[in-house]
């Protein structure tokens, strides 16, 4: 029997048959037409958590002979008051996809990582995108660093790549995050974003500065995330095979044409739609129109990275041109969109320590802390086993932790679980070209304003893109109370004397404007 269905457009008031009314919508609105296209009847009975049949009148809890006495009703109401887990302290709000990573060129001179060897070979990967300081309900194109962070799925178990949309991270103490993050979160009392507060931190530790121009120059706002590079901010140390030093940035370079968005445009958009980058993607993948990214690595030889005079294991800084050379590893697309977003997305949980043979550990202090800080947040959201999630569990798992929090899965069984044993419990390799050497990096406190003072004056290389930057630093500045202002706007003449001149100018009339406004005149 053929069904017919009409539907009303509200929108529009036109009706139309039903799959001309398919056509007319962007996948993600019409996600559950196509579940429903796919399975045309219920797709089974309802059962409890414990896998009975429900009865329909089970259903309801009206006129029946008491609510604890429905198995149906119980299961759901407990369920739903505790399906909520901890969401993230900072990339609290993304989303995600799967696809591959394709090698291109051969790299075996610099890494003898099996996922980067073989030209043509495919790995598959996770990669979440996400806002940086927002919580889950908040605006994608908020003026915060974005997070690109990519899970390869090797032979040689997970290597995950934790990356900014900028190239360059925020300080160089571990010390700074927490507060970093209160001063760029909500006000405790008022629990609204705090710009006195910001900028206070930020006079107090102009290391921040560099991370924070990037911040409010266009490159802060990408037009959504498939237009956006990635850089996982660390200086890795890579071996090859013959236990060969070199160290590498990675980049992911979007190869759908890098864009962003003025602030205008933000704030127009934003209007009408908070997940606009969330929506975009989803909708590009659903539509076949795979986003892609080249992947790339600069790259220093054991020489250079002792030769050079600067700290090339400086988060805060980028390499000076003529350091390095580039070297292309291959590409990554993402053509799957998750089928469960809470399952695929929100369950998954990355950590910078998460290398494979031929990558290790750079150096510098800040990946040491946030090798233990993304371990323990994990824990904490997700448990013990987090990495016996689905999404997060690696090809090849052979361990001797047992126990705890669900999901345990076979929790190895019985194999003996204990190390060192006599009883063919698994046992570690000997990596041969392993370096024996180790870099040790000594960071300085010093307040050095090289790095934002090459942003302005070199980085954004137009009038254009200075102007609509000092726009966005005056909009900063205006309702910061003075002192914190003052000292802001000599910090800014530090930098460079036409940034400072400049934006004290926009400030002065900008004031002027709403010098009548008391809300704005309360602290004067």
């Amino acid at each position: 029997m053929t069904v017919c269905y009409t539907v009303i457009l509200l929108l529009t008031g036109a009706v139309c048959a039903y799959h001309d009314y398919v056509n007319t919508l962007e996948p993600a609105a019409r996600q559950l037409l196509d579940f429903k296209l796919d399975y045309p009847k219920p797709i089974g009975i309802i059962t409890t958590m414990a896998g009975k049949p429900v009865d329909i009148r089970e259903t309801t809890t009206l006129n029946t002979d008491g609510l604890t006495s429905n198995e149906f009703f119980l299961d759901d109401v407990m369920h739903s008051v505790a399906e909520r887990i901890p969401e993230r302290a900072v990339h609290a709000k993304g989303t995600g996809a799967f696809g591959y990573f394709e090698v291109t060129h051969d790299v075996s001179e610099y890494t003898k990582a099996d996922v980067f060897n073989g030209i043509g070979k495919r790995t598959p990967v996770a990669v979440r995108l996400s806002t940086g300081l927002g919580s889950k309900g908040g605006n994608d194109l908020a003026k915060e660093i974005k997070g690109f962070t990519i899970k390869f799925y090797t032979n040689e178990g997970n290597l995950d790549l934790l990356g900014l949309n900028v190239p360059v991270y925020l300080y160089t103490d571990p010390s700074m995050f927490t507060p970093f993050v209160h001063a760029f979160k909500r006000n405790p009392r008022t629990n609204l974003f705090d710009l006195t507060a910001q900028w206070d931190i930020l006079t107090l530790k102009p290391i921040i500065l560099h991370g924070i121009f990037w911040l409010y120059s266009d490159y802060g706002s990408p037009n959504g995330y498939r237009k956006m590079d990635g850089f996982p901010i660390h200086a890795y140390e890579l071996s090859n095979k013959h236990g060969d030093r070199y160290f590498a940035k990675f980049n992911f370079r979007t190869e759908q044409g890098f864009e962003n968005l003025t602030t205008d445009e933000v704030v127009t958009i934003s209007g009408q739609d908070l997940d606009y980058a969330t929506r975009d993607l989803y909708n590009n993948i659903a539509l076949k129109n795979y986003p892609s990214w080249r992947i790339e690595m600069d790259v220093m030889t054991s020489h250079d990275i002792t030769n050079v005079d600067f700290n090339p294991f400086d988060v805060t800084r980028l390499w000076k041109n003529g350091t390095y050379h580039t070297v292309q590893i291959g590409r990554l697309v993402l053509d799957r969109n998750p089928d469960n977003f809470f399952e695929a997305v929100e369950l998954s949980a990355y950590n910078p320590g998460s290398l494979v043979p031929g990558i290790n550990s750079p150096p510098d202090t800040i990946f040491k802390s946030r090798r233990l800080a993304y371990r323990d947040t994990q824990n904490y959201r997700l448990g013990i086993n987090h990495n016996r999630i689905n999404v997060n569990a690696p090809k090849y798992l052979k361990t001797y932790n047992r126990d705890g929090v669900p999901p345990v899965n076979d929790n190895m069984k019985d194999v003996p679980n204990y190390y060192p044993n006599s009883f063919s419990g698994p046992v570690p390799f000997v990596d041969e070209s392993r370096p024996k050497e180790r870099i040790i990096v000594f960071d300085s406190n010093a307040v050095d304003l090289e790095s934002p003072s090459n942003f302005y004056r070199y980085i954004l290389s137009d009038e254009g893109q200075k102007q609509r930057f000092i726009d966005n630093l005056v909009s900063s500045l205006i309702s910061v109370v003075p002192e914190v202002r003052e000292k802001g706007l000599k910090l800014l003449t530090l930098v460079d004397l036409e940034l400072g001149t400049r934006v004290r100018a926009g400030v002065t009339a900008a004031r002027r404007k709403i010098k009548d406004d008391p809300w704005m005149t309360i602290y004067h």
